[in-house]
């Protein structure tokens, strides 16, 4: 295989010579996780959501990696980005797909409480009362519908078959409103503008409270400084934990 086509927090991705991609893990994950990643995007198939099939894993010098069919086509992202008169619609559509997902129960993944009691566990700059304010609202979490984790409009692939939905790796069963506050913070990351436009869309759309959403900025802000991702403003997601653990704003 040439170099990789596409490289991310935990894995590259590359085109084989069958044409299929081939998502090969850094080092450092457990040795299960391209299993449990391919058992993950398996049930969330059946669940008749568009997303790329599993075929194989496999290992790539020495690292564990999982074989896909190849999605070919345009991020709804870099459409909107060439034209961003456009970014409205992309967004409207991005939302009908995200309410689409909500609308699944998926029992059959881990909950989203133990996976954001997981991630605020790890999380070392937070203090203990922080933490125990935290997951306490982490009790509060309800419901157990499809929620993807990681939703952007990066990761939605227009084809000539539609869109599909790519990197399904912090999928969980939840709450709804939780998944919302996770996409809002994502684009906050990216364009504030974009962020209130989504937030915005999802909210008039579905029906759903923003405040009832936004009420989850805390814990999932907590979670995202598990992740330590690369140009993250840490301070203001302490801000916002601090904020919604002790009922005040920091200046």
């Amino acid at each position: 295989m040439k170099g990789p086509i596409a490289t991310g927090n935990t894995a590259e991705i590359y085109l084989n010579d069958a044409g299929y991609a081939v998502k090969v893990y850094k080092e450092g994950f457990p040795a299960d996780e391209a299993l449990k990643e391919a058992e993950k995007q398996r049930y969330i198939h059946s669940l008749g959501i568009p997303v790329p099939e599993v075929l194989e894993l496999t290992t790539f010098n020495g690292r564990q990696a999982l074989v896909m069919e190849y999605i070919e086509g345009n991020t709804l992202g870099d459409l909107a980005m060439k034209d961003r008169t456009l970014l409205e619609d992309y967004l409207a559509v991005s939302v009908e797909i995200q309410m689409m997902i909500h609308e699944k129960d998926a029992p059959g993944l881990e909950p989203m409480t133990d996976k954001l009691t997981r991630q605020l566990d790890d999380v070392s700059s937070l203090s203990s009362e922080e933490k125990m304010g935290l997951l306490k609202q982490v009790d509060q979490v309800s419901g157990t519908k499809l929620c993807h984790g990681d939703f952007h409009l990066f990761n939605l692939v227009e084809t000539e078959d539609g869109i599909r939905i790519l990197d399904w790796v912090d999928a969980s069963s939840g709450d709804i409103r939780a998944d919302v506050v996770r996409t809002y913070f994502l684009y906050v990351g990216f364009d504030q503008e974009i962020a209130e436009q989504y937030l915005a869309l999802y909210c008039g759309k579905s029906g759903v409270d923003r405040d009832e959403v936004l009420q989850w900025q805390a814990v999932i802000a907590g979670a995202r400084l598990s992740e330590n991702v690369p140009g993250e403003d840490a301070e203001r997601l302490r801000k916002i934990v601090r904020q919604g653990v002790n009922g005040r704003r920091d200046e």
